[in-house]
């Protein structure tokens, strides 16, 4: 098995070095190449190079074969035998063999390395020669190309990035768990949004996000403008803590809520209304003046609220001082809660997953997914007014003016 991990390996060095990303379509081909190498070795009784008694014949190099498959066109070479001939049950005409390959990849993400499930599906996409032990390495082959990519380095700036979570159930020691996938996306200078990392850990703790956000910097994330989150208070502490001299939007979109559960349902249509009016002006001065405003207006029925609105004044409105057009994105976590209803919405099918290493396999596969898809899609911001965030920027921030009313 030796020639299979070798050239994992060199997979996973192609796939890191390639300008543009396409992890499930090469994850595809890296485990139908391993599979036909080592249902090929089962059938003659050897390993690559290897002498045995009992040997039937030789390997005889490759011919090419592309399939096309949903996963895009792979590049097949399909190994040839000086006598005899081979070919994987898989490309057989009229074979429910794309049915089947989804079903391994999947069952091989949710179950790890355990062979029990991946062993019948790998017979029925006619692999009649691999042994369990093979399996449980081609399933380990799959963990590679995820653990590679959460842990590629960050090599050019990001100005901005979102960081959240979402929580997974997961069986550990005969019970049932709530455990948080951890995630942070982000925007290149280049203009791209990219998945930055991810992890899964027991809560959101101060130490939890400290600890993720580090991982981060230590692979190489830098340029950091400003970072967008909920307001969770270790994950405030920690951005604070890790990522000096940036800014910390808290998410309009989650203030909104959490003031709506201070006011009764009939009247948070007309409180969220004037709220909104805040978001919709044109500097930050403007801003200012209608939160004020707005939360003079409420004081008198809705107290509550209005003391939120003075409380969150800086970090509600953080984003101003940016770019007109970044503002949209950078003031709410939505870019990133897409992402997780998109995996909420696959996950869903595992209902409990078995481990926690299946929820940072499968987790895993569907972000490399979504990242590759950002790559070669167009870019997300324009790069001019990005990289003007890196030159001379005026201070308009300045210092945090008085209430203009008194709280008793």
């Amino acid at each position: 098995m030796a020639e299979i991990k070798v050239a994992g390996s060199a997979l996973l060095d192609k796939l890191l070095s390639a300008p543009e990303g396409d992890f499930l379509r090469s994850a595809v081909e890296q485990f139908l190449q391993a599979l036909m190498e080592a249902d090929v070795s089962g059938r003659i009784g050897a390993e690559r190079y290897e002498r045995t008694e009992g040997r039937t014949t030789q390997r005889n190099g490759y011919r090419d074969r592309t399939w096309d498959t949903r996963a895009g066109s792979l590049a097949l070479r399909i190994p040839k035998l000086r006598d005899g001939s081979y070919f994987p049950g898989f490309l057989e005409p009229r074979r429910r063999s794309e049915k089947a390959l989804a079903s391994v990849i999947q069952e091989a993400y949710v179950h790890g390395v355990s062979t029990r499930h991946v062993e019948d599906l790998v017979q029925a996409m006619g692999m009649t020669g691999i042994s369990k032990s093979q399996v449980s390495r081609l399933c380990a082959e799959l963990d590679e190309l995820v653990e590679s990519f959460r842990t590629r380095p960050l090599e050019t700036r990001f100005p901005y990035i979102w960081v959240d979570a979402t929580y997974e159930k997961i069986r550990v020691d005969g019970r049932v768990i709530s455990q948080a996938l951890i995630s942070a996306i982000g925007v290149s200078e280049d203009g791209h949004r990219e998945i930055l990392g991810f992890t899964v850990d027991n809560s959101e703790s101060e130490e939890s996000w400290k600890e993720f956000l580090r991982s981060l910097v230590a692979r190489g994330l830098h340029g950091v403008q400003l970072v967008t989150s909920d307001a969770h208070e270790g994950l405030k502490k920690a951005i604070a803590e890790v990522f000096q001299g940036a800014s910390w939007q808290r998410c309009r979109v989650h203030f909104l809520r959490n003031l709506a559960a201070k006011v009764p349902a009939s009247a948070q249509g007309m409180v969220l209304a004037a709220v909104r009016t805040i978001f919709t002006q044109e500097d930050l001065e403007s801003a200012r003046e209608a939160l004020h405003k707005t939360a003079t207006m409420l004081e008198e029925k809705f107290p509550e609220v209005a003391a939120m609105l003075e409380d969150a004044e800086e970090d509600l409105l953080a984003y101003m001082v940016f770019p007109e057009p970044h503002r949209r994105q950078i003031s709410s976590t939505n870019p990133l809660e897409r992402q997780n209803k998109e995996i909420k919405r696959r996950t869903k099918v595992v209902g409990i997953f078995p481990t926690r290493q299946s929820l940072i396999r499968l987790g895993g596969a569907l972000l490399a997914e979504q990242h590759d898809e950002w790559v070669v899609n167009r870019r997300y911001m324009n790069p001019k007014q990005l990289a003007s965030l890196y030159g001379p920027r005026q201070k308009l921030l300045g210092s945090r003016p008085k209430n203009r009313r008194a709280r008793a």
